[in-house]
């Protein structure tokens, strides 16, 4: 019995790299949010949003027909560092005039998350609930999938999920530029 088992196992491994890897597209949508493995393969559909590619995101942007939003996570310098300790905070290179509302793409977020993310959105569409916006992060990332989705709940109506991201951006060799994390201003 043990034997077969092995063999079995063995048999089901082979089976899935014949198969070969796990593109984007054939994932199925979840019926909520992304909970955890934020980079890996994305679905190809979003329902309620409409999924642009890097031709229709480029169009967007030059012509200024949508809010671009980075929801790509952001760590910030942690308060208990060490005296003389050196910290330096990662680059972020994103689309040009793009609000960077940094760690709002998460499944589960804090109420002071919310807050940040819902403030970040009234902020940058004037409270227009059906101001055009478009969500991105990276290629095989889950947190512009699970912001986008989480505006559509909110109610925002015209919701755009740019799934290749700045990396799709950078490799259609279009501009990038550094940016920071947006701060809401009291």
């Amino acid at each position: 019995m043990r034997k077969r088992r092995n063999i079995t196992g063995a048999f089901l491994l082979a089976l899935a790299c014949l198969s070969g890897p796990v593109r984007a597209g054939d994932v199925p949508e979840p019926a909520g949010y992304r909970m955890e493995d934020y980079r890996a393969p994305v679905p190809a559909t979003l329902k309620g949003a409409t999924v642009v590619d890097t031709a229709e995101a480029e169009k967007l942007w030059r012509d200024k027909k949508a809010v671009f939003f980075d929801v790509m996570p952001h760590t910030p310098k942690p308060a208990n560092l060490p005296a003389g300790t050196v910290w330096k905070d990662k680059v972020r290179k994103d689309i040009p005039g793009s609000t960077w509302l940094a760690n709002v793409g998460y499944g589960a977020i804090s109420a002071e998350t919310e807050g940040y993310f819902r403030d970040g959105l009234a902020a940058k569409t004037g409270t227009d609930m059906s101001k055009t916006i478009l969500f991105y992060c990276m290629t095989d990332c889950w947190m512009s999938w699970n912001a986008a989705k989480r505006a559509m709940e909110w109610g925002y109506s015209s919701v755009l999920w740019y799934p290749l991201g700045s990396d799709g951006w950078e490799k259609a060799g279009l501009p990038l530029k550094e940016n920071s994390p947006y701060i809401i201003e009291n």
